[in-house]
């Protein structure tokens, strides 16, 4: 079968896809990612086919630019969806156009995720082939749990079912107007009034860290973490040289995000590590990072899942993918949330006991930073990381959806 996966965001948003994409194509279905541009490195490390959709997700997350002081100023979700909303609205008819052209003639179902996934849903329909949609964020009304976009309102039990729809459809508005005048222009579809709720959703989550929820419809998947290994990739050999040279060091590492106070940051790590071993990665940050002293090693792109076994704790945004990888490597985390999901998934750690309060992005203290590390480096938050990464690594959510897409396809469900 041949499958189009469309998202658009940033690494974090392409990674699981390209994963996804590789699983697919080993079982014999051919798959072609479609994502940012600069996002794709790891989708065609992998020999997977790609192509870049119209769009530069890090230079919009660059300070200069809107989105960046959402991460800044962590203004909530209206804010956040706003300035995706601008992303998203200004490629709508790209996306489209360019999705409708990737299937050309023989396509089976196009997959969705991310800012691409109304684009990828009207695809679909223009094409008559099945929709699959994929998250990384559980968007799918629960009780169980508030929308991870309000993940700090600490709702009422009775109001989550409720935050979810309200959250969905405003994201819905947000989008409807461009995504419409796409329909239009390149499909010649009518209008979408009403959000889609009926495609199958599967997300690549770690049932050990979010159990599916018994309210969800049948629709509704939680397959397990989508990371593809990396068995051949090799450390460079200074990170090579520092790894041996003495105990497990501590990593700092903030993905994508931009937009905050590099200086700050910078200085809140230095003092937080008192001296002790570390490695950070800058990411997009733009940090720089020339006056770091000799116990911080800076690391660049490296596999998560090489990387994070061969450190003692891992402080991270609370992105989804940073967050599974870190859990799975069976070691805890300090979570520095900014923006979005980060925060529900700084909630989810904590939950697991592997993680202590989350650390404010906005206002980061080297202090607070220094007590989320000693809760990390603690024999309890130590031993409950190990048995959760010991859970987590008996799941297979490559290989549970790509059974699950199979399965769909062949029962037409």
């Amino acid at each position: 079968m041949k499958f189009i996966v469309a998202t658009y965001g940033t690494e974090g948003d392409a990674r699981p896809l390209a994963a996804l994409c590789r699983a697919l194509m080993d079982a014999g279905h051919q798959a072609r990612l479609l994502a940012d541009g600069a996002t794709l490195g790891t989708a065609r490390a992998a020999g997977v086919p790609t192509t870049a959709l119209a769009g530069d997700i890090r230079g919009a997350l660059q300070p200069e630019h809107a989105i960046s002081g959402v991460v800044a100023r962590n203004s909530g979700f209206t804010s956040t969806a706003r300035a995706l909303a601008r992303i998203a609205n200004a490629n709508a008819e790209a996306w489209l156009r360019e999705i409708v052209a990737a299937a050309g003639e023989g396509c089976d179902a196009v997959i969705v995720s991310g800012l691409a996934a109304f684009a990828g849903l009207s695809a679909a329909e223009h094409l008559g082939v099945k929709a699959i949609g994929t998250g990384l964020i559980p968007i799918t009304p629960t009780a169980d749990f508030a929308s991870p976009f309000l993940a700090q309102a600490r709702l009422p039990r009775w109001l989550n079912r409720t935050s979810h729809h309200f959250v969905n459809g405003m994201l819905w508005r947000a989008f409807r107007k461009q995504t419409n005048a796409a329909r239009a222009a390149v499909c010649g579809l009518p209008p979408r009034r009403q959000l889609w709720t009926r495609h199958p959703m599967l997300y690549g989550v770690s049932p050990s860290l979010l159990p599916r929820p018994a309210d969800w419809p049948g629709n509704a998947r939680v397959c397990g973490q989508w990371i593809a290994p990396s068995p051949d990739w090799t450390a460079p050999q200074p990170l090579a040289d520092f790894l041996a040279a003495g105990e497990p060091p501590m990593y700092f590492g903030f993905g994508s995000m931009a937009g905050f106070d590099r200086r700050k940051m910078l200085d809140a790590v230095i003092t937080a590590c008192a001296g002790r071993r570390a490695l950070f990665y800058p990411g997009w940050s733009g940090v720089d990072t020339a006056g770091l002293p000799a116990n911080v090693h800076v690391v660049g792109d490296t596999p998560h899942d090489w990387l994070f076994p061969r450190t003692s704790l891992v402080v991270h945004h609370g992105g989804s993918g940073t967050t599974h990888c870190a859990a799975r490597a069976g070691v805890p985390s300090v979570v520095v949330p900014f923006a979005g999901d980060q925060f529900f998934w700084a909630e989810r750690l904590r939950l697991a006991g592997v993680a202590g309060d989350a650390v404010s992005g906005k206002h980061l203290q080297a202090s607070a930073l220094a007590r989320a590390i000693a809760f990390a480096q603690g024999a309890e938050a130590r031993s409950r990381a190990r048995a959760l990464g010991a859970r987590m690594a008996g799941e297979n959510g490559l290989a549970d959806a790509v059974s699950a897409i199979e399965a769909m396809m062949r029962d037409g469900t």
